[in-house]
């Protein structure tokens, strides 16, 4: 688990430039919000998504046909509630 959050952290470091670094909240973005973000953002936030419902005890490993297929079930429970928050939708898709 720790090894999967260091290379989340890593991914998300380099992902970030310093002229634009941002902090997101996730709590507080709606489905909307989610599917009218850019395609970088999108796969950030899916890739932290697999990792923070990781079980503890879990290999650290990232599947990205999981991530594909979630992101595939998110993006349709997200078309169907826009005005879902993004956490609540994740853990009635994720989970």
């Amino acid at each position: 688990m720790r090894f999967l959050l260091g290379t989340l952290t890593a991914i998300v470091m380099a992902a970030a430039t310093p002229a634009s670094a941002q902090k997101l909240d996730l709590s507080t973005v709606t489905c909307k919000q989610f599917l009218e973000s850019s395609k970088e953002n999108v796969g950030l936030i899916l890739v932290w998504l697999q990792g923070y419902w990781t079980e503890e005890d879990d290999p650290p490993i990232l599947d990205f046909d999981k991530i594909q297929s979630d992101a595939a079930k998110l993006a349709a429970y997200c078309a169907a509630n826009p005005t879902s928050d993004l956490i609540t939708a994740a853990n009635d898709v994720l989970n």
